[in-house]
């Protein structure tokens, strides 16, 4: 690899275990910023899967699937035969993006809109625990819940806002809505821009599944930790597509 001082401890963070919680989000998040940092170069050869599974903590089907985002948007292509493998495609010779166009006008404001929702969402979740919750609100809740865990890719960033906006309205707060639905509008480029990953929709679909059950079971602070990581996850894939 070439690395200097800087890339050298970018290397050490990139190259070690990641979190258990969002394990599949974060590996693709650290791959990809250690190719737009220049860690890794362009034309180099990943390290053999079972290596970098077992330097990441992570199994070889999180890696592949992993490897296989990154593959979906030109960061490194797979080689077969003698000599073949995965290698690096630096996004300084491959052909723009419209996630990277997008990603160069929102950039000064992607962390600020992430901060936001780190703090807001999981306290919506957990504000929506603790209410006295009707029959409909229940019903309302699991159907938004099947709709964006049954639409189709199309329709994902629709069905995925209408169950936030839900669940923040279950709190009977306005105001706290209206910052809810700010920050989804702020989001809704950049998370249309980057891959659709099936690995990446699976997990969100369980995540999204747990906040609700503990929406309904009545448990804020497990409301709020469920939302953390969701929201953790997503923020993982955007750093790592488009920071």
């Amino acid at each position: 690899m070439a690395v200097g001082n800087v890339e050298a401890l970018w290397a050490r963070t990139v190259f070690s275990p990641v979190p258990v919680r969002n394990a599949f989000e974060v590996t693709v998040e650290r791959l990809a910023q250690s190719i737009r940092l220049g860690v890794l170069v362009d034309a180099e050869r990943l390290p053999p899967e079972r290596e970098l599974a077992e330097t990441f903590g992570v199994s070889r089907v999180t890696l592949r699937e992993a490897i296989k985002a990154l593959r979906e948007v030109g960061l490194v292509e797979s080689r077969r035969g003698r000599g073949g493998g995965t290698f690096v495609v630096s996004p300084k010779v491959s052909r723009p993006r419209p996630a990277e166009q997008i990603s160069r006008s929102f950039e000064h404001s992607l962390e600020d809109a992430l901060a936001l929702r780190r703090v807001v969402e999981p306290g919506a979740a957990a504000l929506a625990a603790t209410g006295t919750l009707t029959a409909t609100d229940r019903a309302g809740l699991h159907r938004y819940l099947a709709e964006a865990t049954n639409c189709v890719p199309a329709g994902r960033r629709l069905a995925d806002s209408r169950l936030h906006l839900a669940i923040a309205a279950l709190g009977g707060s306005a105001s706290v809505t209206a910052v809810v639905a700010d920050t989804q509008m702020r989001l809704d480029e950049l998370l249309r821009a980057i891959p659709v990953i099936p690995a990446n929709i699976a997990h969100s679909n369980r995540q999204h599944s747990a906040i609700v059950d503990a929406i309904l079971a009545g448990k804020p602070d497990q409301a709020r930790t469920e939302m953390e990581e969701h929201v953790d996850g997503t923020a993982a894939l955007l750093r790592g597509f488009l920071s």
